[in-house]
Formats: structure tokens, sequence, C-alpha cells
């Protein structure tokens, strides 16, 4: 009975960490859009158990998580200068993403799970700069991203 309890269980974890999706995210000087000092991409859907990586591919960039932008219970982190870093999502929500040099000129990075739990907490963070502008961008990403979904899943009518 226990070794069939035991089985069941290695089954389960086995499945679910198959379906973890795992996540390339550039540091970059310039974006493919030209955009200059972004991470790439910047707006990320994710699910809980995916692993986000953030990867330097110029010098003087790091990835860690905002104040304020981090679901309930979710451990943040600060990542190295010049160094790669994996964050494994736990928590269903939202967090905010910077490069500490160059978070005035709007190196955010959001991510986004399919219950954004703290979604209007993690929108009334207080930000400056450019990333003030590329989180109201990102934000307004999310709602399309929401309204889309929203209405391919209504039903049609005959």
């Amino acid at each position: 009975m226990l070794r069939a309890f035991a089985f069941i269980l290695m089954v389960g974890v086995l499945a679910s960490s198959a379906s973890a999706e795992e996540i390339e995210v550039k540091m970059l000087d310039k974006g493919s859009d030209g955009a200059f000092m972004v991470f790439e991409p910047a707006y990320i859907e994710a699910h809980v158990g995916d692993v986000i990586t953030f990867v330097p591919t110029h010098l003087n960039h790091n990835a860690e998580t905002i104040r304020g932008m981090l679901p309930e219970g979710a451990e943040g982190f600060r990542g190295k200068m010049n160094e790669k870093i994996a964050y494994t999502v736990t928590h269903e929500g939202v967090v905010g993403i910077k490069c500490l040099p160059h978070y005035g000129l709007g190196m955010v990075a959001l991510i986004v799970t399919p219950e954004p739990t703290n979604l209007e907490e993690a929108k009334k963070v207080r930000q400056f700069g450019k990333a003030k502008q590329r989180f109201k961008m990102m934000f307004e990403q999310y709602e399309a991203s929401l309204a889309t979904k929203t209405a391919d899943a209504a039903p049609v009518a005959p």
C-alpha cells in the first residue's frame, strides 16, 4: 500500500514538472524594436512551476524583484551583475522585475500568471522615469490579453 502511494506521488511530481515551461529572458542594451535597456521579452505570461531565466547578453545588467510587486507568500530575488539567474514561479500573481542600474531608463519586466492575485497592488507601486511608462504599457498588454481570452471563451450564438 505504501509503495503504491509512493509511486502515485512520484508520477504526480514528474507529471507536474514535465508541464513546467522554461522561459528565457534576455537582458539587452538594445532590443529588437530599437528600444534601449530592455528585458526581452518584457511581458511574460507564466504558470506556477515555470522557470524564468534572465540572461545577461551585455555587461552591467542584473534582474531583481521590485518591492510591492510580488504575490503574498512569494520570495523575491536579487541577481548579481552580469550573471544569469533563474526564478521559479511559486505563486499565482504578478511579479515586477527590474535591472537596478537601468531601472530609471525603463529596464523592467512583468510576469503575470492566469490568476494575478496582486494585480491592483502591483499597479499602485510607485514607478519613476521610463519604468513608469513601460509598466503602463505592460499592464495595458495584460488587459488586452485578458480581453482576447475572454472573447475567445465566449459561446458562439447559433
